[in-house]
């Protein structure tokens, strides 16, 4: 199938690459983007645009309204930068040593803005447009926080659709799937509190590490033995922190863990057994745990009929040779989650481009520019259809 896309996204779209290598420049962490959000909300300003900020700190609405139709969509991109050495050695490379656009939220701004700007200039629609830019994905809860901050209360919004690059798939491909599409994630931080003292005095102590190194093998008998074997769970211990001597037995014991699932109940089920058997593994040697919960993601769950309409419009405009549907589940996290949780939607991918070998969050990683105006056009016919 021959993609025809507007004659305005061609002659815009090496001004559309100059934007986003300025942002892939000029990278900043979560409720941080100052910058970023200034440059956003002048072009909204200076396309016609009602811009709303403050949202989450750093977070930009811009509202747009044509015609009399009642119905309102909102199109999320996410803005900022991750903490990572960048080492593409591009002429485009961060300027800010230890901080990249290493997911491509650089490209997610700069293709909103693009269709942000066709849709104001030439969009063929009747309702209401929210162009929302959201602070803070990259594990501090920024649409959590926008949404909590009432988000859908001051922008009403009939759908919410998300969309993420996807390094592997084609460029000018999209995949979707809908219900539980992206993985809860839940951190937690585990102390476990002992008796420290001198190693070669090991009875008058109650070591911590060695319940700690049961508590890390126990827990992969929660996947094994408590979750159904077609249901997706994880539990990764990603860190152990103890001791810093060879001949002292330490106080205390830290695990750090990361969870994941892809049904809400078996998220709850993954909960309540890390919790009863920590506290168990624990007493046994002794010891006590205490469990901190550092961040908490929803299962990512596609309404049904969101999902039906963005797939009709992929179809319908860049072919059914371009639709990878149904995608298989990722165990990836978004927390675009929080967002569909108040609002129906739909989550996509766009492909990327590549092998897939360098990831998302590789300091060797860049947001590919040949898929800007994919991305535009699918939000400008996602946002027309719509709003008909």
């Amino acid at each position: 199938m021959t993609i025809i896309m507007p004659e305005f996204l061609h002659q815009s779209l090496p001004s559309l690459i100059e934007l986003r290598r300025h942002l892939h420049q000029h990278p900043e962490l979560g409720f941080e983007e100052f910058a970023t959000s200034d440059l956003v909300a002048q072009r909204l300003e200076e396309w016609g645009y009602e811009v709303h900020r403050g949202l989450a700190g750093t977070g930009v609405v811009g509202q747009l309204k044509k015609g009399t139709g009642s119905r309102s969509i909102g199109l999320r991109a996410d803005m900022d930068a991750l903490p990572i050495n960048e080492e593409t050695a591009l002429p485009h490379a961060s300027s800010v040593p230890g901080k990249m656009h290493g997911c491509g939220h650089d490209g997610h701004t700069a293709m909103l803005l693009a269709a942000a700007h066709y849709l104001a200039e030439h969009g063929s629609f009747n309702g209401t447009l929210n162009v929302i830019f959201q602070p803070a994905e990259e594990g501090l809860g920024g649409a959590k926080r926008m949404v909590e901050e009432g988000l859908f209360e001051q922008f009403p919004c009939d759908g919410v659709f998300g969309l993420h690059n996807a390094p592997g798939i084609p460029v000018g491909s999209f995949a979707l799937r809908e219900g539980p599409f992206l993985a809860s994630s839940d951190s937690y931080i585990i102390t476990i509190h002992g008796k420290g003292g001198h190693g070669a005095f090991p009875h008058t102590t109650t070591d911590p590490v060695v319940a700690a190194a049961h508590i890390v093998v126990a827990l992969q008998s929660i996947v094994a033995r408590n979750v159904a074997p077609l249901d997706t769970a994880i539990i990764t211990v990603g860190a152990i922190h103890a001791g810093d001597a060879p001949n002292v037995i330490p106080g205390t014991a830290e695990l750090r863990l990361s969870v994941r699932a892809l049904k809400p109940e078996v998220r709850d089920l993954l909960v309540q057994r890390i919790r009863e058997l920590v506290t168990a593994e624990a007493q046994a040697y002794r010891c006590t745990a205490t469990i901190e919960t550092r961040s908490s993601y929803p299962v990512l769950v596609n309404d049904p009929a969101s999902t039906e309409f963005a797939r009709d419009v992929i179809f319908d405009h860049f072919g059914e040779e371009n639709l990878n549907y149904p995608m298989a589940p990722v165990t990836g996290s978004e927390d675009f989650a929080f967002m569909l949780e108040a609002c129906e939607g739909a989550y996509v991918f766009m492909g990327n481009g590549g092998d897939g070998k360098i990831s998302l969050h590789s300091p060797y990683y860049d947001f590919n520019d040949e898929g800007l105006a994919y991305g535009a056009y699918y939000w400008i016919k996602l946002a027309e259809r719509f709003l008909v």
